[in-house]
């Protein structure tokens, strides 16, 4: 939908990043002016009714944007939502099956507790 998370009440940065993206795709939407004019109204609305519940932009505000700045079809939308989340479902049906439980987020973490991380290199 574009608005609202069920855990995470702040702005996505992934939404920030995305809009970036959108703003400086060279087959740029027609329609980006309209989205973020209409993001910022939308804003002010949720605001205004419900004061007391932060709504914010998230991940695919502005992901449909940068996808048909690609030239994807909206009909492959879905499915590439889908496939961004692929691997981490993998991981945790991997997880799950080696521990033949279910694992839910308020689950005690029981690998090691150190391991070495490469360094992302910017």
């Amino acid at each position: 939908m574009g608005f609202g998370h069920r855990v995470y009440r702040a702005y996505d940065p992934r939404a920030a990043a995305l809009r970036v993206v959108a703003e400086s795709l060279p087959h740029r939407p027609q329609w980006l002016d309209l989205a973020i004019g209409a993001e910022e109204a939308i804003l002010r609305v949720f605001a205004e009714l419900k004061p007391n519940r932060v709504i914010k932009t998230n991940v695919e505000f502005y992901a449909a944007a940068v996808l048909q700045g690609v030239g994807l079809s909206p009909d492959l939308f879905p499915a590439t939502f889908g496939l961004a989340r692929l691997a981490g479902w993998s991981a945790h049906v991997i997880e799950q099956a080696a521990v033949d439980k279910i694992i839910r987020p308020e689950a005690r973490y029981v690998g090691s507790p150190e391991r070495h991380l490469p360094q992302a290199h910017a």
